[in-house]
């Protein structure tokens, strides 16, 4: 099964509201938001992007399988990682990046268990979190996006991928949702 697996922070919210606006209907391939989120804070995220989606959204559950059709997003103060037998385990070891969950835990760790079939788009974000994690997709044999930093509110995340690896796709926010629909096809 292949994966999508997004990971932004600062500015990135009305981003992934607009991709998820602009993906085709038939589309039904898993998609995993790993969002910095402050702690211990309840949120009203998941109704809010069900509200824009015609995926099922949830926050992913320790242990929970993963499904076609659905959307997941990263619990708050819980790195998020995915198992070879494609469920989900909640980890609460120490802050990555001043983060938990870390963009750079979660795309590690859904490199190792999915290989080349899975696709890695970096966001807007104030910090280098991310950056290692797709550099780590790419060398897996992965697909990996990142948001052109010309576009991004908050450009520090995109560069950063693209120092460390300029092998990645960069592209405005139109040409990720072309690129995602065109992955799943």
């Amino acid at each position: 099964m292949r994966i999508i697996i997004i990971g932004g922070s600062a500015g990135a919210f009305n981003l992934i509201l607009s991709i998820l606006k602009g993906l085709d209907k038939e589309i039904d391939i898993p998609i995993v938001l790993v969002l910095h989120r402050l702690k211990n804070a309840k949120t009203i995220l998941e109704d809010y992007l069900q509200l824009e989606s015609h995926y099922k959204v949830k926050e992913a559950e320790d242990k929970e399988l993963v499904k076609a059709g659905h959307i997941y997003t990263a619990a708050s103060n819980y790195h998020l990682l995915l198992n070879e037998n494609l469920s989900f385990s909640l980890d609460v070891s120490e802050e990555v990046n001043y983060s938990r969950p870390s963009i750079d835990v979660s795309f590690e760790s859904f490199s190792f268990a999915l290989n080349e079939k899975c696709c890695g788009i970096l966001l807007s974000g104030a910090n280098q979190d991310g950056a290692i994690g797709l550099k780590m997709i790419a060398e897996n044999g992965g697909k990996t996006i990142v948001q052109d930093p010309n576009e991004a509110e908050f450009s520090s995340m995109p560069h950063s991928a693209i120092k460390i690896y300029n092998n990645h796709i960069v592209c405005t926010l139109s040409n990720i949702i072309k690129n995602i629909n065109n992955y799943v096809k």
